[in-house]
């Protein structure tokens, strides 16, 4: 089975950077599509970003867009989530996810479907990110 471990988050003052990683084992990189979840107190889960571990195709929800920029070392099996001009909105608990890249289709056209958490296989532990305004 792939295994997951999201690292990186902390307490951040709004305006502020993180750097978040996922570090995945017991798989093919160029295989598979890597996701990142973050869930906030009293909400759902949601799909944030996601990378293609192939053709290195992205895709961003609109509330990160232009502010986090996810990517890739496939030698190392990690992928990265970049996150700069944090909002308290971004408080959450981050989760990196990884799925069949061809189920998941990130990058390929229909991104609201490859930030769907029922298209990737295997979930890691998450990491906090707390935001302080």
């Amino acid at each position: 089975d792939v295994q997951l471990q999201a690292s990186g988050g902390g307490l951040v003052q709004a305006g502020g950077s993180l750097r978040l990683s996922c570090a995945a084992s017991r798989f093919t990189f160029v295989d598979y599509a890597i996701g990142w979840f973050r869930q906030a107190p009293g909400e759902e889960r949601k799909g944030i970003s996601c990378i293609d571990g192939y053709v290195g195709g992205t895709y961003y929800t609109d509330s990160v867009k232009g502010r986090f920029t996810i990517s890739s070392d496939n030698a190392k099996n990690i992928v990265y989530l970049q996150m700069n001009s944090l909002e308290p909105g971004d408080t959450a608990v981050y989760y990196c996810a990884a799925g069949d890249r061809k189920g998941v289709g990130c990058g390929m056209g229909d991104g609201d479907r490859s930030l769907q958490l029922y298209n990737y296989d295997s979930l890691g532990r998450g990491t906090l990110v707390t935001v302080s305004s």
